[in-house]
């Protein structure tokens, strides 16, 4: 091999070495390690689990000389609807808070881990090393994308978790009644609570997928999250224009709100697995989009 030959690294020249299995767990509890570790993942999270509190806080007060909350709000499967509900059982407020934060505050906190994972490496000019190490392109996006889709079960978790605790403090706990009219028990409602706030996290891959892509695309951290942000709010604008009725459907933020459904009895599943086959689409589409831009780079950072 010449001299110019070996200034090149391994990975150029296709002789990686393989990792083990355990090097790859190793990587991938690294990203999560570092990734949960960022003053500014750790703020996104603290402001997620700040809008329950001011939403369980303002309902509080509201209903404080004993008027219901939302009042002529009632009905169907929406965030109003649950919270109408909020003053009669504490854990109407998961779903209220989960209503109120998947529109945005959810998806643009997934847009920024997502829009830094490959952009920000290169920005802080560790990505090559990273692939020298030995990753390999494919190993180090999938991983990538395990981390920011564990950011996207947390943060829907921290969010369900603090509208629990609130709404235990705040109001009453007990036996709840679905949108369709029907009783059921408090252990149950729990259980739904659950099964809503893992929808909610799997109505995200999709967001994440776009947001890797992007950032497969530019050396700028920033640039990359801006660009997936700005996505997330022209998406959510063009999803509330009749006219374009046609398309919404395909958008990846249409069916979203569908997890409200999982509160009727029976559960009405038709919006749901259309979302989730929407977001598995848009994972898949966008995924492999990021595998071929990020495989076929040329990485000098």
């Amino acid at each position: 091999m010449s001299r110019a030959e070996t200034a090149v690294p391994r990975e150029e020249l296709g002789e990686v070495r393989t990792p083990s299995p355990l090097w790859t767990f190793g990587l991938l509890r690294s990203e999560l390690v570092t990734t949960f570790r960022r003053w500014r993942t750790l703020a996104l999270l603290a402001v997620l689990a700040a809008v329950p509190i001011l939403v369980g806080i303002a309902v509080k007060i509201e209903t404080s000389d004993g008027s219901s909350a939302g009042p002529g709000r009632g009905g169907g499967g929406g965030g109003p609807a649950f919270i109408a509900q909020i003053t009669n059982n504490g854990l109407f407020l998961v779903f209220t808070a989960l209503a109120a934060t998947l529109p945005f505050f959810l998806p643009m906190a997934i847009g920024v881990v997502a829009g830094d994972a490959i952009a920000g490496e290169a920005n802080a000019g560790t990505l090559r090393y990273l692939l020298v190490a030995p990753a390999g392109r494919t190993r180090l996006l999938l991983t990538k994308y395990a981390t920011v889709l564990a950011f996207c079960l947390v943060a829907t978790l921290v969010v369900a978790a603090s509208a629990l605790a609130v709404g235990a403090v705040l109001f009453p706990l007990g036996d709840l009644t679905t949108i369709s009219g029907t009783r059921i028990s408090f252990a149950d409602g729990l259980g739904r609570a659950l099964l809503i706030a893992l929808v909610v996290a799997a109505s995200l891959i999709g967001i994440a997928a776009l947001g890797l892509f992007i950032s497969t695309l530019t050396n700028s951290g920033i640039a990359a999250m801006a660009t997936t942000v700005g996505l997330l709010i022209t998406v959510q604008i063009l999803d509330q224009i009749p006219q374009l009725h046609a398309l919404q459907p395909y958008f990846f933020s249409h069916y979203w709100l569908s997890f409200a459904d999982l509160m009727r009895d029976p559960v009405y599943w038709d919006d749901l697995t259309k979302n989730l086959g929407l977001q598995a689409l848009y994972a898949a589409v966008f995924g492999s989009a990021a595998w071929a831009r990020f495989t076929a780079r040329d990485i000098t950072a």
